[in-house]
C-alpha cells in the first residue's frame, strides 16, 4: 500500500514572473546605458532635453534605470525574488508616478518643492512610471506553475499495513484481482495515517 504521506507541492522551472522580471530588468539597464551615452554625465540633475521620444533624460534618471536593471536581472534567478522585484518596481515606480504628478502640478503643491526635479520628469514620465508600477504588481501576483511531487516509495513495514498483496498472491490461489483489496481511510480521503 502507498500512501501519499510526504507528498509535497512544489514550483517547478522557470516561472513567468521569473521571465518577466529578466525582461523588464534588461529593457531597464539598456534603457539606462543609452540614456548615459546620450546625456553623459555631466549635470547630473540638469534638464538636458536627451530623452527618448516624449520622455525626459538626465544622468540621475539614467542611474535609476540602470539600477533598476540591475537589481531586475538579479532578482530573476528565483521565483519569489522575481516577486520581490515586482513588489519593488511596484512600490518605487508607484511613489515616482505619485511624486511626478505633485512635481507637475497635477494633483497638488510638491512638499518637497526643495528638492526640485532631480530625474527631470515629466507628464509623459508620469504615465510610464504608472505603467511600470502595474507592470510590477503584474510580475508580483503572477501564478506560479505548480506540481504535486510524491516521494519515493516508502517500505512497507509490518506495522504499517496488514499484509501485502504478494503475501496474499503466495497465500491463496485465487486470481491478483480478486485478492486486491482497498483499504479504508481512517481520517478520510486523501490523507495520510
Amino acid at each position: 500500500m502507498v500512501h501519499a504521506h510526504g507528498a509535497r507541492i512544489r514550483v517547478e522551472g522557470i516561472q513567468p514572473a521569473q521571465v518577466l522580471a529578466a525582461l523588464v530588468g534588461v529593457a531597464f539597464l539598456v534603457y539606462g546605458v543609452v540614456g548615459f551615452a546620450r546625456t553623459g554625465v555631466g549635470d547630473f540633475t540638469g534638464h538636458h532635453g536627451a530623452g527618448f521620444w516624449r520622455f525626459s533624460g538626465n544622468p540621475m534618471n539614467n542611474l535609476v534605470h540602470v539600477v533598476t536593471g540591475v537589481v531586475g536581472v538579479l532578482l530573476a534567478f528565483g521565483s519569489g525574488r522575481s516577486r520581490t522585484f515586482g513588489w519593488l518596481l511596484f512600490l518605487g515606480y508607484g511613489a515616482l508616478f505619485v511624486w511626478g504628478l505633485m512635481i507637475t502640478g497635477m494633483i497638488s503643491a510638491n512638499p518637497f518643492v526643495n528638492a526640485g526635479n532631480p530625474l527631470d520628469l515629466t507628464t509623459a514620465d508620469n504615465w510610464l512610471h504608472l505603467g511600470v508600477a502595474v507592470l510590477g504588481l503584474v510580475i508580483a501576483m503572477a501564478p506560479a506553475r505548480r506540481r504535486v511531487r510524491l516521494p519515493e516509495e516508502e517500505p512497507v513495514t509490518a506495522d504499517r499495513a496488514e499484509t501485502t498483496v504478494m503475501d496474499r498472491v503466495e497465500d491463496d490461489d485465487r486470481p491478483l484481482e480478486t485478492t486486491r483489496e482497498v483499504p479504508r481511510e481512517k481520517h478520510g480521503p486523501g490523507l495520510a495515517h
